[in-house]
């Protein structure tokens, strides 16, 4: 399970005239936060946040089906099933849905064991079962499941194997400029001064370079406001509470 203190680290740059966030520097655990945001199903995003600090009646919803007996449901139907949705893997939403916020273990490259035992010479039978822990008890035989087997991903046409150290969603050998807006491309010392022209800055002693560090409460407050600001890090960093 994933840790409320685990944190990732940032690099504003501020404007301290207008008091708003130009853009920030990132690595991979923080633009991998970002782009796993668009894979959180709804009921997911509503249970993160709390009905109470909802914008809009997305909050009015989930409460209605907190409150409905679970009578009026159809048998096939929990309120659990909406209230607490699979994630689109299948994994369930009990697995920390901020993704950076998780163990080291869950972004490495994945791995996956079999029973030594998976086919038996002796009588020709075989079973198909495969576990994500090493050593899991064999259901068919009671063995430990310690053979690793090899995971692929499809791109394209071409299997690619995951390296260990990468998964998530972006490479880890590049540093983002991640704008305001929550726009995000490759960093270049040309964007850097493209975005002070964008932004009319003429003096350059209002700017300010801070490090700022970005855990659980931080990946609540950014999920929110992208659902209704385009300030998003100047509404997570920059209000009275961190100003």
């Amino acid at each position: 399970m994933a840790s409320s203190k685990a944190k990732v680290t940032l690099k504003l740059l501020i404007d301290t005239k207008s008091k708003r966030v130009l853009f920030a520097e990132a690595g991979k655990d923080f633009v991998d936060f970002l782009f796993n945001l668009l894979r959180l199903p709804v009921g997911t995003v509503v249970r993160l946040l709390t009905p109470q600090t909802m914008v809009g009646t997305l909050g009015n919803l989930y409460e209605s089906i907190e409150n409905l007996n679970e009578t009026y449901f159809q048998p096939d139907t929990t309120k659990l099933s909406l209230l607490d949705p699979k994630t689109p893997t299948g994994n369930s939403s009990d697995v920390n849905p901020l993704f950076l916020l998780n163990d080291v273990s869950n972004r490495v490259a994945k791995k996956f064991f079999v029973c030594p035992n998976i086919f038996n010479k002796r009588t020709y039978q075989s079973h198909m079962y495969v576990s994500d822990v090493c050593d899991t008890t064999c259901p068919h035989c009671n063995n430990h499941m310690s053979q690793e087997m090899a995971y692929v991903t499809m791109e394209g046409t071409k299997e690619v194997k995951l390296e260990a150290g990468e998964g998530g969603f972006v490479k880890g050998v590049v540093t983002y400029t991640v704008m305001d807006d929550l726009v995000v491309t490759p960093m270049s010392t040309i964007s850097g001064i493209t975005i002070l022209n964008k932004f009319n800055v003429k003096d350059l002693g209002a700017l300010e370079e801070r490090v700022v560090h970005f855990g659980m409460p931080e990946g609540l407050k950014l999920l929110k406001a992208s659902l209704h600001s385009k300030t998003v890090l100047t509404r997570v960093f920059l209000d009275p509470e961190h100003y």
